[in-house]
Formats: structure tokens, sequence, C-alpha cells
């Protein structure tokens, strides 16, 4: 495994670690695409709307995970990079079992606060018993969602890419089967989408520890190896929860795009959810090669190895930045195509497209700050990755869509992404002049 983080050539280090990733979110993103597909071919809108509406839920459980996930593992890179073995297992157990813990918590919150929740994500009168159906169902799922984030991450820094890539592709091809046959056979629409997630995610779930608990060397499923200082916890959280406020926010962009868009009709909301979908096309594989590769930056960063962490860091922004612009023109070219392939409205084909068109438009920039964001959260440097993390679709983007909206209306609306990352981007590079690494300390 050190071979592979300290001598193997930056190039072939890179696509070993992030290959499998992007595989993996390949496989996902077709589940996405099916998933939208099916949900689409009972051609109700308010169906449509309703799942659109409950599917930030996921969005949060993943940011949730994304705690003890993408947290742990940046802790665990840079320790392994120390030769710090035995704290990265105990660091490795305490994720473990804490995301679990945190699932359960989350489970008992959505159900006491059911009716307050699905207001919050923009349910109406027309869209309430599908939004409801799904949401109970990802309520009850909760725990398992949280949960499959810590070894899906931590199984990297080791090296186990590919046996992380196995375990999330089975879980999905499990869920793209189970998608029609739930929703359609047994007729139990919104909510057999939400099962269907729910049910691969726990066969995943189990050769993810299968994995963890026979494959690995370095890490643990041991609740005895689990004790940590409380240093460990805190640089944990500083990078988790900065990491997990990227989907967290996503979800936040999500039910507030929808608040707006409520107001131009449930067709609106339907065409958002199905344009949100298409564009994953761009943003997973983006994720898998920025997030496939923090395991060797964090690596190479607490090895104090400057050389191939600037190596790294180059490299990563050229792919990264290549993939985007090249899926975007594809993006923009075809998008009235991709619309009428999920629904037959009118409405929806025309509005979707201009939808997808406003997404794609700045996908390289929203990839460029996703590498640097990945980068500060490998440092272990928590306040310029909060920010990042905060503002693209946050704070900035809150702001953005409040303004345009009210300056061009619906127009406004789809236009405050492209605008929000354009200004995060430029917050980007402020932040990386003001958090450079330093190698001499």
């Amino acid at each position: 495994m050190n071979d592979l983080f300290e001598n193997t050539s930056i190039k072939k280090a890179y696509f070993t670690l992030a290959l499998p990733v992007v595989l993996s979110m390949a496989v996902t993103l077709i589940y996405n695409m099916v998933d939208t597909f099916f949900v689409a071919q009972t051609q109700n809108p308010d169906l449509v709307a309703g799942v659109s509406q409950g599917a930030p839920l996921f969005t949060m459980m993943i940011a949730l995970g994304d705690i003890f996930g993408l947290g742990g593992s940046s802790v665990i890179s840079r320790l392994f990079g120390e030769h710090k073995d035995r704290t990265g297992r105990f660091v490795s157990g305490y994720c473990f079992y804490s995301s679990i813990l945190c699932g359960i918590i989350v489970t008992i919150v959505m159900l006491a606060f059911q009716t307050p929740f699905l207001h919050l994500l923009g349910a109406s009168p027309s869209t309430w018993k599908y939004a409801r159906e799904y949401y109970l169902v990802m309520a009850w799922g909760a725990t398992f969602v949280i949960f499959g984030l810590t070894p899906t991450n931590i199984l990297r820094t080791e090296g186990l890419a590919v046996q992380s890539m196995i375990a999330s592709m089975t879980g999905t091809i499990i869920n793209i089967f189970l998608n029609p046959v739930f929703i359609f056979t047994c007729g139990w629409g919104a909510a057999g989408s939400a099962l269907a997630t729910v049910t691969s995610t726990v066969i995943a779930d189990v050769i993810m520890v299968y994995y963890t608990h026979y494959k690995s060397k370095k890490l643990t499923t041991s609740i005895k190896e689990t004790k940590i200082s409380r240093h460990l916890q805190w640089e944990i959280y500083a990078i988790g929860i900065p990491a997990s406020i990227t989907n967290l926010m996503a979800t936040f962009a999500t039910a507030l795009s929808n608040r707006y868009l409520i107001s131009y009709g449930a067709s609106s909301v339907a065409a958002m959810g199905i344009a949100l979908k298409i564009s994953l096309v761009t943003n997973m594989i983006v994720a898998g090669l920025a997030f496939g590769a923090q395991p060797l930056i964090g690596y190479n960063y607490g090895a104090k190895d400057q050389k191939r962490f600037r190596e790294t860091i180059h490299f990563d922004i050229l792919v990264v930045a290549g993939f985007s612009f090249c899926a975007t023109i594809l993006l923009i070219i075809f998008a009235p195509f991709l619309i009428r392939l999920f629904m037959k409205d009118p409405t929806v084909i025309r509005e979707g497209t201009g939808m997808i068109r406003w997404l794609s438009s700045s996908a390289t920039l929203a990839g460029v700050i996703l590498v640097f964001t990945t980068m500060f959260q490998s440092m272990g440097k928590a306040v310029p990755a909060f920010w990042l993390s905060f503002c693209r679709q946050g704070l900035i983007f809150a702001a953005v869509i409040i303004v345009l909206h009210a300056l061009f209306g619906y127009t406004g609306i789809l236009a405050a992404q492209p605008v929000s990352d354009l200004l995060t981007f430029l917050l980007s590079l402020f932040l990386f002049r003001v958090y450079r690494p330093n190698f001499t300390k």
C-alpha cells in the first residue's frame, strides 16, 4: 500500500485510486437516471414532483455520513502518511460506530418531526401524499444510508478502492433492478422508489463491512478499537462537517429552488428534478475524480512530500477541468433529447432543456472548486474547506437566488447556480492564496 502512495507515478497512483470511485459513481449515475426514468414513466407530474421534493433527504443523509467518511478518511490518510498506523486504525473504529449512532438519531428525529420537514422540503397539497410516502421509507432507512459512507471512504485510505467500488456498484445494480419491481409490479409508487434505495444500501453495507473486516490490514470493525483522543475527534469533525456541508448545501439549494419554482406549477418542479439528475452526469464523475484523489493528497501532505503533493493537485485540476468542459458541451447540445427520454410533457421538455443548459454552464468552475475543497480537507484545513462548502450552494447561492429572482423572475432562478459558482470560484482562488500549503513546518 505504501508503495502506491510513495513511489508509483502520480498519474498511475491517481487513476488507480480515482477510477474505481469514478466507476462506482458512474453506476450510481445510471441508477439515478433509471430511478428518475421509472418514476417519470408514471406520467404523473405530482408524483414526480413529490419524489423530487423528497430526494434531498437522501442527499442530507449522505452529507451526515460524510462527516465520518470524509472526515475520518482525511485524518486516517495523514496518519498513514506519518506511519502512525495503529492510531489510524482506532480512528477507523471510532468513525465506524459513530456513524451508526448518528443514523439512529436521524431516524428518531425524522419520525418525530415529519410534518415540519415535509413543509420545509416544499411539499404542496398536490404532492404531499407522494413526498410523505418517500419520506417515511427514507426515515426508517437513514442508519444504513449514513453508515455506508464510512467504509466506502476509509477503505480507500488503505488502497482498497476496488473493493469499495465493488460494494457500491453491487448495491447500485440491485437498486436499478428493484426500482421497476417496487414501483410498478408491487404498485408502491414513490414509496417503492425509496424502498429500492434503502434495500440496496443495506446489501452494499454488508459487503463493505466484510471487506473492512476480512481484507483490510490497517482498518477495524471492532467496537473495542474506537477510543481516540479529543484532538483526533476534533480533527474528524473539523474536516468532516465542512465536507458534509457540501451535500447539505446541495439539499438546501434544491429545496430552495423547488420552493421558488412551485409557484410556477408542479411541472416546473418536475422539470428541475429531472434536470438535476441529468446534470449529475458531470457532477458525480467529477466528484469521483476529486474524492478518489483525496487519499493520495492527504498521504503526501502527511508525509511532507511537497513535490508529489503539488503534482497531484495540478494533475487533479487538469483532469477535472478537462472532463467538465467536454461534458458541458455535450449536455448543452443534447439537453432537449435527454429531457424527452424521461417525460413527453411539452412544458417539462421546454423548461427542463433550459434548466440543464443553465446548470451545465458552470460545471468546469464547480469542478475546480471541488478540487480546492478536497485539497483543504486532505490538509486538515477546516476553515477554507468550510467556507467553500458553505458558500457555493448555501450562503452565496441563497443571496444570489433571492436577488436574481427579484430582478428576473423565473430566469433568475435558473441563473442562480452558475452565478453562485462564479463567485465561489473567485473565493476559492483567494482562499488558496491565504491557506497555501506550507511544508517548512
